[in-house]
């Protein structure tokens, strides 16, 4: 009993001091405590994901429920005490038309949305602002030349100078700042090994691959701070590579662009030994 009451106690303080931790950023978009499912979406490619997520969860949920029942009564029905004399057919026409027509039918229904879904999470025509995302062991290094001269690099904020408010193993000091509301093409790569730029409740997530540029993009739907994660192993500290996104109204993303052309103005990007790639160079 004491001890059931000890868990009860705990998960009463996790639960009250997540809520307070995640409350005072009500818009920051991260894992809380005993989530089970997935972040909420925050925005048209991640809605997509969810509407997907949805539909093949409700198709295996009956596939489930359906193989379970037959199961069941193939036992009771056809069991030694009910059945003595077994049957000795060994086809079935119909029948077998049916579990592989049905089967056909049901990824036909999984695949055409998922198919549909990849094509437009994978580019926009249409883009207000690109940025080139360049990944390191082990930080993040962003470029906004398509609209002005400032690029910086994005660390992990060490557990000791968290400031209050700040989240352990997930800010960062540089935030990748965008505009709410606006298409933000994303243009991934790396300096040295295999990363990934993923952003679960954008719908984002791209391989930042040594010596290609691949493209992705989203739209956050309103202002908010949208955390992620590198989530391909790419060495020791693999877990120190978190990614903050902080979407802004136009209005105060313009006024930020103005601070940051003065702010990054002396710092050179970081030097490395890879060729640089020129952002044509776009592959899927």
């Amino acid at each position: 009993m004491h001890h059931f009451l000890r868990r009860l106690a705990a998960f009463t303080f996790t639960t009250i001091f997540g809520a307070a931790v995640y409350g005072a950023s009500a818009m920051a978009q991260t894992p809380k405590p005993w989530q089970m499912g997935m972040q909420d979406a925050q925005s048209p490619v991640s809605h997509g994901i969810h509407q997907l997520n949805d539909l093949v969860l409700v198709i295996i949920t009956v596939i489930t429920v359906f193989v379970a029942g037959l199961l069941g009564w193939v036992s009771y029905r056809y069991s030694a005490k009910r059945n003595p004399n077994p049957s000795r057919s060994s086809h079935n026409t119909l029948l077998e038309v049916a579990w592989t027509l049905i089967p056909v039918l049901i990824l036909v229904v999984i695949a055409i949305p998922s198919f549909r879904l990849i094509y437009f999470e994978d580019r926009t025509r249409d883009a207000d602002i690109t940025i080139k995302v360049t990944g390191h062991q082990w930080y993040w290094e962003y470029d906004y030349s398509d609209v002005a001269k400032v690029d910086f690099i994005s660390r992990m904020v060490a557990e000791e100078d968290l400031k209050p408010g700040q989240l352990r193993l997930l800010d960062v000091d540089n935030q990748l700042v965008v505009p709410a509301g606006k298409n933000v093409r994303v243009l991934t790569t790396s300096a040295d090994v295999i990363h990934s730029f993923f952003i679960p409740s954008l719908g984002v997530q791209r391989y930042a691959i040594p010596g290609r540029t691949i493209e992705t993009w989203f739209k956050a739907d309103k202002p908010g701070v949208y955390y992620g994660e590198c989530n391909q192993i790419c060495g020791t500290n693999h877990s120190q590579m978190p990614i903050v996104i902080n979407a802004m109204a136009d209005g105060e993303f313009q006024a930020w662009l103005t601070t940051a052309k003065t702010k990054f103005a002396d710092a050179a990007p970081p030097a490395t030994d890879a060729a640089p790639i020129k952002l044509a160079n776009i592959s899927r």
